[in-house]
């Protein structure tokens, strides 16, 4: 478990991002595979969960997760709006104590954010597409709304591929110049080939919303030796699928 130091400051929350070391998994989901909609065997699935649920000290039923769909869609849970069942979204917003809010990966970028004055937590799962549509925007102004500043806004951007091995087409490059000609300085051209900064844009988005206290951890799920999932490298490897890694928050 991987944990933010400006994260780590806040004492009531806690928070991990998990690479794939730890769990029950076999084969190409070995091991700590929380993705329950991959192909795994969901008896471990449910067995890893409970293995985060336990290292991050819950005593919550389960870790509630969403069915993510690459969109800027997120959900907020009070006392009033108590969701069972996994919504279509990829961000969850909370003021509930010991709930256990988590995001799905193996690539895209998880955001852990909490404004501890405001007594919000949150989890973003970043994909270009939901970073694109403004996820991070979206999520930030409820909060907003909810009570929160950026002044006390604290936002950690997990383990994600890295620009050195996000090559993209041109026309994705078009997309997001089209949105804004400064999203230029994202892209990159090595040996003719095309790379984007995945993890860099969704910090500019944060940036864009005044959050100053934001903490990037470095580490790329790409690079095996960092052993992390990734789907990328699934794919060059010609599986026909891959686990995920999970990123959690919760308010104590």
């Amino acid at each position: 478990m991987i944990k933010s130091k400006k994260l780590s400051k806040i004492k009531t929350i806690k928070h991990g991002f998990f690479n794939k070391t730890g769990g029950k998994s076999k084969k190409i989901y070995k091991s700590l595979n929380c993705g329950p909609g991959s192909k795994d065997n969901p008896l471990n699935v449910k067995k890893n969960l409970e293995i985060v649920k336990k290292k991050i000290k819950s005593a919550a039923k389960s870790i509630f997760l969403l069915n993510q769909l690459h969109s800027n869609k997120f959900v907020y849970i009070d006392k009033k709006n108590k969701i069972k069942s996994k919504p279509k979204a990829d961000a969850v917003i909370t003021n509930q104590k010991n709930l256990p809010v988590g995001v799905l990966t193996a690539d895209c970028v998880p955001v852990l954010i909490c404004d501890e004055r405001a007594k919000l937590v949150a989890a973003i799962h970043a994909g270009w597409k939901g970073a694109y549509k403004d996820i991070i925007t979206k999520v930030i102004q409820f909060m907003i709304k909810k009570g929160s500043s950026p002044i006390n806004i604290t936002a950690a951007i997990g383990p994600a591929i890295s620009a050195k091995n996000y090559e993209v087409k041109e026309d994705f490059k078009r997309k997001f110049i089209k949105k804004d000609k400064k999203n230029n300085k994202f892209f990159k051209i090595k040996y003719k080939n095309l790379y984007f900064d995945l993890p860099k844009y969704v910090k500019s988005c944060l940036l864009k919303n005044k959050i100053k206290n934001v903490e990037t951890i470095n580490i790329d799920t790409f690079d095996v030796k960092n052993n992390f999932f990734s789907a990328r490298r699934a794919l060059r490897l010609n599986h026909d699928d891959y686990g995920r890694n999970i990123s959690i928050i919760m308010l104590n």
